[in-house]
């Protein structure tokens, strides 16, 4: 049981991360190589300025959500953008797009390099303090229930929000069809930078959560969470949220079962190997449909 609420918790986290990256790729199509770069600048963000103002739990959240928003939403304006419209079609945009997030990424991360010289940052003046609490024999800190209940909160709501609202619909209708789309009225450009600001707005959540669970963040780490992300979105199926939430859960079980036992060391490779044999059997992933194409 101890077991099962530690992979609830990093499979939470790795939920956050993962919905954002999902969100932008299921949606419009944009698989956004900056995302982890977002997810470290976001928390340091948050971190910089407490080191000069003491925050609370709260407020550091909302930093860190509002700049990877921000940064998330310009990068898919000043850079995204730019370069859909110079392509004859998405189809062909989608290496350039792939190139143009990795080289935005090393903006942010050489940032937060120099700044913290390749040192591990957290929140030390924040006045939120963690609490240790034993239920039944489990023992759970008041940060876990906190990622736990916004990680599968988000997650539910956002399924709910893209299957019943006029926005998500738009969204989905872009996904499908996006010059249909914008026959029927939806503004690609618009939900794309909207749905882009949302993305970073998880990934900064995710990132001050992190922080506040784990104590500190290396400069590194979105770079290896934007690999099991990736992971996580072919596991579960892209197109489906409900797959993003089973592949992060699958992902995370394999990992704590694998430290429970002392192979550290195996993490990676059975955690990937779990995901190939999957998709050896089920290609699209759990939950994703085939494709067909018509020319």
């Amino acid at each position: 049981m101890q077991e099962l609420l530690n992979t609830l918790t990093l499979g939470s986290i790795y939920l956050l991360f993962a919905l954002g990256m999902a969100l932008a790729w299921s949606t419009i199509g944009i698989l956004n190589f900056a995302h982890g770069a977002i997810f470290v600048f976001s928390a340091f963000s948050a971190h910089f300025i407490s080191d000069f103002v003491p925050l609370s739990m709260p407020a550091i959240i909302l930093i860190s959500v509002l700049v990877g928003a921000t940064l998330s939403a310009l990068t898919q304006w000043l850079a995204f953008e730019p370069i859909l419209k110079r392509s004859k079609n998405h189809r062909s945009a989608e290496l350039r797009i792939l190139i143009g997030g990795i080289g935005v990424a090393a903006i942010p991360i050489a940032l937060v390099d120099w700044a913290t010289a390749s040192a591990p940052f957290g929140f030390a003046n924040s006045s939120y303090s963690t609490q240790v609490y034993e239920i039944m024999g489990l023992r759970i800190t008041n940060t876990s229930l906190i990622v736990i209940i916004a990680g599968v909160g988000i997650a539910v709501g956002l399924t709910l929000w893209l299957r019943r609202s006029r926005q998500g619909l738009g969204l989905r209708a872009i996904g499908v069809d996006s010059e249909t789309a914008s026959l029927m009225g939806v503004n690609r450009t618009v939900m794309a930078i909207g749905t882009m600001a949302i993305a970073g707005g998880l990934a900064g959540l995710a990132g001050a959560l992190q922080v506040f669970q784990l104590q500190a963040m290396g400069v590194e780490t979105g770079d290896q969470l934007l690999i099991k992300a990736f992971a996580m979105i072919v596991l579960g199926g892209l197109g489906s949220m409900a797959g993003v939430i089973l592949g992060a859960f699958v992902l995370a079980g394999a990992e704590s079962l694998i430290f429970a036992a002392n192979m550290g060391t195996w993490v990676d490779a059975v955690s990937f190997g779990l995901i190939f044999l999957v998709l050896l059997v089920r290609p699209q992933g759990i939950f994703g449909r085939q494709e067909v194409r018509r020319t």
